[in-house]
């Protein structure tokens, strides 16, 4: 309704194409835990992506191609456009991470803050490494922010250092209600073997 009050909106049009490839994910992005009957968030990396919904992937990319020949970039556009490259790799490994990182970059200037700044270091984290991630994440404080938490376990995970990446699965635990993100990050932090965690 709004983009056709506002054809001419690129802003508009960039929020429907962004609710669009948000909604295609949405039926993998909740699983079922085998051992608990919970439900669960599941990640990008492990979401089935054939359950993804390619007809709204297709309107939503449209959409954000609509968006680029006027080079008024806002908010909007480039979060579709982020989630655009996301929903055109045919795995996680093909994702076009450089592409993000300078998608990223774009909505740093447009939006800067910790929360994107945030996003934007967990995307440099796929190209660079978790040392890179860490370094540029551990400053950003968003202690209250369950996802910040969470992703330093993930990295810390990467590094080995297991002991740190149980107490952040257990920050990020405390830092959120949702039941899917609880059981989704207590299987993370189970997953660290008792027997491997380092002293």
């Amino acid at each position: 309704m709004v983009t056709a009050l506002l054809p001419e909106d690129d802003e508009a049009r960039g929020l429907l194409a962004l609710m669009l490839l948000l909604d295609a994910r949405r039926p993998a992005r909740v699983g079922t835990d085998r051992a608990s009957g919970e439900e669960m968030l599941v990640p990008l990396d492990e979401q089935d992506r054939t359950a993804w919904d390619r007809d709204l992937i297709t309107e939503g990319h449209a959409l954000v191609r609509q968006c680029l020949p006027h080079g008024r970039p806002g908010r909007y556009q480039v979060l579709a456009a982020i989630n655009a490259v996301h929903t055109e790799a045919p795995t996680f490994a093909d994702t076009d991470w450089s592409q993000i990182v300078r998608l990223s970059d774009l909505l740093v200037t447009l939006e800067p803050s910790p929360l994107v700044e945030w996003n934007r270091t967990v995307t440099i984290g796929e190209l660079d490494g978790p040392e890179v991630a860490l370094a540029r994440i551990d400053p950003l404080k968003l202690d209250t922010y369950h996802a910040w938490h969470a992703t330093r376990a993930e990295l810390l995970r990467r590094l080995n250092r297991l002991t740190d990446a149980a107490q952040a699965y257990e920050a990020a635990i405390a830092s959120t209600a949702n039941p899917a993100e609880r059981a989704f990050l207590r299987r993370r932090r189970d997953a660290l073997q008792p027997a491997d965690v380092d002293d």
